[in-house]
């Protein structure tokens, strides 16, 4: 018998909340796969076994909150736990009370290996029994008989939110890739595949809205949700929060990208976009202006010595930003390959928690949705946040050297700045926003590109 505790999900979480079971009492499991989900402050991420065998206890319920150490389940050899199926058939008799569960309960799994384990073949047959009707009761309800039979932790699972949208917006779920976890579909999928759809088509008429499957429901806020909640309001009343905004010619930096795209992409394994420019000319900037790359310390202002930029990344659970660590050291090959693989595992769920901490400054990029630009909040202990709008052609006055002005079309883009006003001043922050600018406008980054 082994018990599976509630491991150090990182140096400041003591705690976690159990957000769903991906075994039950009597499934099989082996070592190093994914037993459980936990949700902490920092992330959500898969418990594994530490042990292969069978659920025999499962010792912390769904939503409960336990400390760090807490025994979660208990896990023995296959014998043991036909043993315990059957003279104790408490366990087995609860399992189909939640018939909201059943259906996400992975069928394949009950039968084969439970049958495999137990050395007696009787054994099996009280186990099976039980479990094998609770399933086709709920098929007809919920989706086609071969879908009911899938887990939420299959990426063949699809939700029936997901299937409607797609029977609303008539769009062929063979024809979507997922970009969930290990390629499962999700409602943005869809949502992009009709877009785009609508766009390759030329349509007669303006397209109909489609209506949320969220409207008129409700739901429980996520602890994610709920301590970013809390952050950005303890952030708000603790420090006083202003934003500056300037405006950048980034032609020749869109110039550049578009010469070096398929080289850069074929020795990286990349795309080359705007991201990375921004966060080289931003780390860079703070190396000079050490106000901006600072925290609050009681009465003590604290000048850090690196510059670890954090950036947003959207996901289903909510706002994460992984660190990119002493980033005004990288080139922006490194940088672009350090933005793709931590955005790629912060969506997938895929990151610990000390990638998500240690950050001294953030960059976010409200432009990636089409927003000119915003007042993004700064969550403390940082001092500033950077957001960069979406990046847009428009007609500018532009100078020659000889100080000739003429109209021309430029690609330009708002940058903006929020810090805490209790010690960085307008001045501070338009200070750094020119170096920045400058840099940009510049474009001077072929000795960087680290290709």
């Amino acid at each position: 018998m082994s018990e599976v505790v509630l491991p150090a999900l990182g140096e400041s979480v003591t705690e976690g909340t159990i957000t769903r079971w991906l075994k039950k009492v009597g499934d099989t499991v082996a070592v190093d796969e994914p037993l459980v989900e936990v949700s902490t402050d920092k992330v959500d991420t898969e418990i594994p076994s530490p042990v292969a065998g069978v659920v025999q206890q499962i010792l912390v319920q769904e939503d409960e909150t336990v400390a760090v150490g807490a025994v979660l389940a208990v896990i023995g050899d296959g014998a043991a736990a036909a043993s315990a199926v059957v003279e104790t058939p408490a366990p087995v008799a609860a399992a189909p009370a939640p018939v909201v569960e059943a259906p996400v309960v992975p069928e394949p799994v009950v039968p084969a290996p439970v049958a495999a384990v137990p050395v007696a073949a009787p054994v099996a047959a009280p186990v099976a029994a039980p479990v094998a009707p609770a399933m086709p009761a709920p098929v007809p309800a919920v989706a086609p008989a071969p879908v009911a039979a899938e887990s939420e932790s299959d990426p063949n699972y699809i939700t029936p939110i997901v299937r409607k949208l797609a029977h609303d917006m008539g769009v062929d779920l063979a024809a979507v890739h997922g970009t969930g976890v290990g390629g499962r579909i999700r409602k943005e999928d869809i949502l992009d595949f009709g877009s785009s759809a609508t766009q390759s088509t030329p349509a007669a008429s303006a397209p109909a809205v489609v209506e949320s499957p969220l409207r008129g429901t409700t739901e429980p806020m996520s602890r994610l949700r709920k301590v970013l909640a809390e952050r950005a309001v303890a952030s708000m009343n603790s420090s006083a929060q202003l934003t500056t905004v300037v405006e950048v010619d980034v032609t020749k930096i869109a110039n550049l990208r578009k010469s070096v795209q398929a080289n850069f992409q074929a020795k990286t394994g990349v795309k080359l976009n705007f991201m990375p420019f921004f966060c080289l000319a931003a780390a860079e900037g703070l190396q000079a202006h050490p106000k901006i790359n600072s925290s609050v310390d009681g009465e003590n202002i604290v000048y850090h010595g690196t510059e670890n930029v954090s950036f947003a990344v959207d996901t289903e659970r909510g706002l994460l930003t992984p660190v990119i660590r002493n980033a005004a050291s990288l080139n922006i090959a490194q940088t672009a390959q350090q933005i793709a693989e931590l955005a790629d595992r912060t969506r997938n769920n895929k990151l610990t928690p000390d990638e998500l901490s240690g950050g001294t400054f953030t960059l976010t990029n409200t432009g990636s949705r089409g927003a000119l630009f915003d007042t993004p909040v700064v969550f403390l202990p940082q001092s500033a946040i950077l957001g960069t709008g979406v990046v847009t052609k428009r007609p500018v006055v532009v100078t020659d050297a000889d100080g000739n002005e003429s109209i021309a079309i430029r690609s330009m883009v708002y940058l903006a700045l929020s810090y805490d006003h209790r010690h960085i001043d307008g001045a501070d922050a338009s200070r750094y926003l020119t170096d920045v600018k400058a840099r940009l406008e510049a474009g001077a980054f072929e000795a960087n590109l680290g290709i």
